[in-house]
């Protein structure tokens, strides 16, 4: 089967979105971007909380809640039963994209090991490429710094979670090459058969 989905799995501010972008300006036809921001910028504001405690529709939705407990100081970003509700109905219209005959570049970031089963569930294993955007800690966070909306520490809440499965396709570096270099790598990986989505399936 031919690759019809790019997924893009990295933090917060490690280039996705940029990268998303130029692999649309290079690869051939047409290629639908989906992000997790445009589907959490559409929840009701009062479903997006800023350490809302329990009980409220803020913590029901998606929770930016500040994590002190440790040695590293940084913002965690929690989905609740409504939030998690919007997740699941995101990659399903996903799915549904694919099966009205549209190619996607995805992008979003894998927080738990259940947002990345729930992939395994929904889409086929050969038709995924899976790819890892990497960058080193300190160039996220002086991006994050300089990005409007961005809560300080995120990126380094996120910075092990989403790469935990460490099984990929393919893995770029936006710190040490430029987006043209990273779109290029992973245009080369399209051309070969995507195996990490089904070596994932069976460690699950």
């Amino acid at each position: 089967m031919t690759v019809s989905v790019i997924l893009l799995n990295g933090t917060s501010s490690a280039g996705k979105t940029t990268l998303a972008k130029h692999l649309q300006r290079a690869l051939p036809g047409c290629w639908q971007h989906m992000a997790l921001d445009q589907f959490r910028d559409g929840l009701p504001d009062h479903y997006r909380g800023l350490n809302a405690p329990q009980g409220t529709t803020g913590a029901a939705g998606l929770n930016v809640v500040p994590n002190t407990g440790h040695d590293l100081a940084f913002t965690e970003v929690v989905f609740g039963e409504e939030g998690q509700r919007m997740l699941r109905g995101m990659r399903r219209a996903m799915r549904a994209m694919i099966d009205a005959g549209v190619n996607i570049i995805i992008d979003d970031i894998l927080l738990t090991p259940d947002f990345l089963h729930d992939y395994l569930e929904v889409f086929n294993a050969n038709q995924v490429l899976l790819v890892g955007v990497r960058c080193d800690l300190a160039i996220i966070e002086a991006r994050e710094a300089q990005r409007l909306g961005r809560f300080p520490g995120t990126a380094a809440g996120q910075f092990i979670s989403c790469h935990a499965h460490e099984t990929y396709d393919v893995e770029v570096d936006t710190g040490r090459q430029s987006p043209e270099a990273c779109a290029a790598q992973v245009i080369d990986a399209v051309g070969r058969p995507a195996t990490a989505f089904a070596r994932l399936l069976e460690r699950a």
